[in-house]
């Protein structure tokens, strides 16, 4: 079965954030259970692409409205990835550095995808299925559907995966041109709310649609941004399947990138010696709990909240508890908590940028895991530290609610809590700072964290399920 992913992101090409990893991981999971999956992205103008050897496979040109594109379709020579890596590149469009955040970044991106199924309907591919991954590749199932230029691939089923529901890639009417020509009769397909809603076209006419966490499709019915009631009467076409980790990346026996290696049955000792590694370079007492936060300093993950809490923690518990962060965002939120730093340099420290192999670190040397967000469609954090025998303190929402269970419950393993609030991180950290002191019962749930199977080949037989169910039929 023939595969192609389309993707803004894939790691190590190109990360913002949780997409990049999972379009780099679930592929090559899916080759190894007999899969002929690629991923199909833009051309980036970063370390990736400029370390590594690409053929060109395909060249051709495309019309953006009445703009002329040249366009050319790279191929990794080695498949190091463990998959078949395409980049779509077109001189001055997408053969840019950054991946997001362009002013003509509705252009890009209805380029790629036009010149991705012209790639395919040129060149003769047949794939078996087209997985597109969030707004970025969203119209890709309508145009095959609705587009004359795509007749001999219009019966080829489509998958679109919603990463996060709370961006559309929304434009208006007056660029309707720049999509090739469609039945006109179907732009309903293409309309929310008086413009064309990339996601709600996907969510719309693609076969199945599908969510990282099964929580997170309930969700979505709720809190979408304006497509609630669409996700309301698309229900039954939806699925949700947790996302996975890649336990080759992910893995304390192995991982080059943390201080001491570990396994399970030496999880104590090995995580004290990456916790002494950590403390040492952020100058942090090893005997304390140290509760430390990786990801984007954003309102969706709870980060406003951040530098209050952790002040009212440290109040609450003078020299009991230790906080690290790690991570880069809106500029006040990295403000007040470098401020912080100053306050209270024996508690507290702050890493503002991102660094994958100090997070490699931060989980194999952290007790705890704070997660306090607003919005989780999945969450990958809380499976990394699950992984490294450290335990995610999490707020009840998405894929945190499907993967955590609170170690007060029957087999739980981590903490968690209902709202947002510095309330609750502050009850959380109490319980944490509590059981931290208990060193038998962390020692259990530590081992019993290690146990549990996130990997990708769960994660990939659901999809490959999804794949076989599907029909090819005329829409």
């Amino acid at each position: 079965m023939r595969i192609f992913h389309l993707s803004a992101e894939c790691y190590p090409v190109a990360k913002v954030g949780g997409l990049a990893d999972v379009v780099g991981a679930l592929p090559k999971y899916q080759n190894q259970a007999g899969l002929n999956a690629a991923v199909v992205m833009p051309y980036y103008n970063r370390k990736f692409v400029q370390e590594n050897a690409f053929d060109v496979v395909f060249q051709g040109a495309t019309l953006l409205g009445n703009r002329r594109l040249f366009f050319e379709i790279l191929k990794e020579k080695t498949d190091k990835l463990g998959f078949e890596l395409f980049l779509v590149k077109i001189p001055g469009l997408i053969d840019r550095e950054n991946v997001y955040s362009y002013p003509d970044e509705t252009e890009q991106f209805i380029a790629f995808q036009i010149a991705f199924l012209d790639w395919i309907s040129y060149s003769q591919q047949s794939p078996d299925i087209i997985h597109c991954h969030d707004h970025h590749s969203g119209l890709v199932p309508f145009l095959l559907y609705h587009s004359k230029l795509y007749t001999r691939l219009a019966k080829t089923p489509t998958i679109f995966t919603i990463h996060n529901g709370q961006y559309h890639g929304a434009f208006g009417w007056d660029k309707l041109s720049y999509l090739p020509e469609i039945d006109l009769t179907k732009t309903g397909l293409l309309d929310w709310n008086g413009g064309i809603n990339p996601l709600a076209s996907a969510v719309k006419c693609s076969y199945r649609y599908t969510t990282v966490s099964p929580s997170y499709l309930d969700e979505l019915s709720v809190s979408s941004n304006g497509l609630e009631y669409l996700f309301y009467i698309e229900r039954a076409k939806g699925m949700g399947i947790i996302n996975g980790i890649d336990t080759e990346v992910w893995n304390p026996q192995t991982d080059p990138m943390i201080a001491e290696k570990y396994t399970a049955t030496k999880v104590t000792t090995g995580k004290q010696k990456n916790k002494a590694a950590l403390c040492a370079r952020f100058n942090l007492s090893t005997e304390l709990p140290l509760v430390a936060f990786i990801g984007r300093l954003v309102i969706e993950k709870g980060a406003d909240l951040l530098a209050e809490a952790i002040e009212q923690c440290i109040i609450d518990h003078p020299g009991q508890v230790n906080f690290l962060i790690l991570g880069t965002g809106e500029k006040d939120i990295e403000r007040d908590l470098q401020i912080l730093k100053d306050k209270y340099p024996a508690q507290y420290n702050v890493y503002i940028g991102y660094n994958e192999e100090l997070a490699h670190l931060v989980y194999a040397g952290a007790d705890f895991l704070l997660m306090p967000s607003r919005v989780e469609p999945c969450g990958l954090n809380q499976l990394y530290s699950l992984r490294y025998g450290t335990m995610p303190v999490v707020r009840s929402t998405g894929g945190l609610k499907d993967t955590v269970v609170d170690f007060g419950d029957k087999n739980g393993y981590g903490i968690r809590f209902n709202y947002t609030s510095v309330g609750d991180i502050c009850y959380s950290v109490d319980r944490a700072v509590s059981l931290y002191a208990d060193t038998k019962q962390m020692q259990v749930l530590r081992k019993r964290m290690m146990a549990l199977d996130f990997s990708w080949d769960v994660s990939a037989k659901q999809y490959i399920e999804l794949y076989q169910s599907i029909k090819p039929t005329t829409i």
